[in-house]
């Protein structure tokens, strides 16, 4: 079954597996002349390593997102005003597509609130993706009105702490977090909140992204809750990378 279904992939596989070190397929390197030898070589390769499959799909994927993301990656990491946690001037960039409704993006806050503990200079810039039910879209506008009202993150932890997103619980978390009712309910319809809210939702389908959360950082995506074991060290993998003074973006 494994080669059946790799043999409509086996170009790019093969490459994959040269990414990862296979042997059997080396002739990558010498171009499209050794095509027809090479294909011969990945079928081989993988009818005696079918459990290889999996990662080198799992490559295919990573490479084709690394690809979307380099055109749109300063637009990726670029916040709404205020929609920041950690240091708002942090050399390390992390980004989250999330959904409050989503229950593995809740269950990444904890996470997400360690590492912002053990680095100092993180800065994780939230694009808020609702779409999972329609509160999730009202709770993500909400969510840009506490930051317009530089209460991001009290809203961000009130929002996820009071459950899945409904009239109730967004004026409860609002209410948490000490906005200024009147003047949230004004910006939570601004043209501004919802071309942010679109924009981001562009962005997420340019970049492949499959659900929430979705995350990024130094032009790598990652999918899920992936925990924060493995994003400690994507974010120390990226501080090597960055310059003493990093590059923030800011709208």
């Amino acid at each position: 079954m494994a080669l059946t279904f790799a043999s409509k992939l086996i170009a790019p596989l093969a490459v994959a597996v040269a990414a990862l070190g296979g042997g059997a397929v080396g002739w990558v390197a010498h171009g499209g002349a050794a095509q027809a030898g090479g294909e011969a070589a990945a079928r081989a390769y993988i009818a005696d390593h079918p459990d290889a499959v999996p990662g080198m799909l799992d490559q295919i994927r990573q490479n084709a997102a690394a690809a979307a993301l380099s055109p749109v990656r300063v637009q990726v990491e670029t916040a709404f005003p205020g929609a920041v946690l950690g240091n708002p001037r942090g050399r390390v960039t992390l980004v989250e597509f999330l959904d409050y409704a989503c229950g593995y993006c809740r269950k990444s806050v904890p996470d997400v609130e360690q590492l912002i503990a053990a680095n100092p200079d993180l800065r994780v810039v939230v694009r808020e993706w609702p779409i999972l039910t329609p509160e999730s879209a009202d709770a993500a506008r909400m969510a840009l009105a506490a930051a317009a009202q530089g209460k991001f993150a009290a809203f961000h932890v009130a929002m996820f702490g009071a459950g899945r997103p409904s009239a109730e619980t967004i004026a409860q978390a609002a209410q948490a977090a000490g906005l200024d009712m009147a003047r949230a309910g004004r910006d939570a319809n601004a043209a501004a909140v919802k071309r942010e809210i679109a924009e981001t939702g562009a962005l997420a389908r340019r970049i492949g992204a499959e659900g929430t959360p979705t995350w990024e950082i130094d032009g790598q995506i990652m999918v899920g809750a992936v925990g924060s074991d493995t994003l400690a060290g994507a974010i120390a993998d990226a501080r090597a990378k960055v310059g003493p003074a990093g590059q923030i973006a800011a709208k």
